[in-house]
């Protein structure tokens, strides 16, 4: 009788920060000391994540994951290593300092039930870190949405941070994502296979096909959420012009209401003769009254204007987008 995947035994080997001996053992082959040592570096700071990558030796593959994950307001990344063997998956999960291992029970509990070759225990591993990308990008879209519905609400000073933090999270996840999508077309072209065994046959491809549309799909909900958050900058760049604008025209409205009452003042306060107000009986009140006309003229010529008591026009908002607009698409 034909054994079923669910017959077959798991071929999946899961450490958490080994030591070399167990490492070595889980392995159960030599292998290249460019791989040996990457696989037993310590885990990067969560904030500098390595560049994930697949590569193929004459008898493994050895590869890098990334994941970032969302914790509270940071971004964090956490580190899988990889080996992949024609009997034998073997898993690396570093503890970041400060941060918590990834998580990958589930995963390789669905691998077990299947009895998965080691080819799909590593689809199986791509396709939820492409999962985990996808959920990050909608976070990112909702952060946007929040940011566009109170950004004439919320302070300058908040609204610059907001903006900042988003685009440094975007950048830094943009330079996982990339990598991970190339690392799944790697599959789907043979440019990753071993010389006397077939790691991923025809079916897997197949799915692995699916896990790099996912990563596509996360690319381009990056780049749209990029877009996005470059308008709500234009946006909040605008409303600052017009609110500096404003600052001036009001500066330039009090320095020409001084300015007549100034000229009229040092014209009458000089000591020279033959000005003929100087003998004048009323001279003090007809410098008073025509300091008080010409102020009077002036206030209502920029009332008429609308350089006063008129509140600065509305920068265009960022037009709604599907990505932060409605529910995101499904996957």
């Amino acid at each position: 009788m034909k054994a079923t995947d669910e017959d077959r035994p798991s071929c999946w080997v899961d450490l958490l920060d080994p030591d070399d001996a167990t490492l070595q053992e889980a392995v159960g082959l030599p292998m290249h000391d460019t791989a040996w040592s990457r696989l037993r570096r310590p885990a990067m700071a969560p904030d500098k994540p390595s560049r994930p990558r697949l590569v193929t030796n004459d008898t493994y593959v050895w590869g890098v994951l990334t994941i970032p994950y969302q914790s509270g307001e940071e971004l964090l990344f956490r580190e899988v290593d990889v080996v992949v063997t024609p009997d034998r998956f073997v898993t690396i999960r570093k503890t970041p300092k400060g941060a918590q291992p990834f998580p990958c029970e589930h995963i390789k509990g669905q691998a077990e039930h299947r009895g998965a070759s080691p080819g799909l225990c590593l689809y199986l591993l791509i396709d939820d870190v492409a999962e985990q990308f996808l959920d990050l990008i909608d976070g990112f879209d909702e952060d946007i949405n929040a940011l566009e519905d109170n950004i004439d609400d919320w302070p300058s000073t908040e609204v610059r941070t907001a903006i900042s933090g988003l685009r440094h999270d975007l950048l830094h996840v943009r330079r996982s994502l990339a990598p991970t999508r190339d690392l799944a077309r790697s599959v789907l072209d043979d440019r990753v296979e071993l010389e006397d065994a077939e790691l991923f046959p025809r079916d897997v491809e197949l799915r692995f096909a699916d896990a790099y549309d996912k990563l596509l799909r996360a690319t381009d909900g990056l780049d749209l959420s990029r877009d996005l958050l470059a308008g709500v900058r234009d946006y909040h760049q605008a409303q600052v012009s017009i609110e500096q604008n404003e600052v001036m025209k009001r500066l330039t409205v009090v320095a020409s209401m001084l300015l007549l009452p100034t000229f009229i003042v040092g014209m009458y306060g000089q000591n020279l003769r033959g000005i003929p107000e100087f003998h004048f009986r009323y001279g003090y009140a007809f410098s008073w009254a025509l300091i008080i006309i010409t102020t009077i003229g002036q206030y209502v010529y920029f009332k008429r204007k609308g350089w006063i008591g008129e509140a600065p026009p509305a920068a265009a908002r960022p037009p709604a987008d599907n990505a932060t607009g409605a529910a995101p698409a499904d996957r």
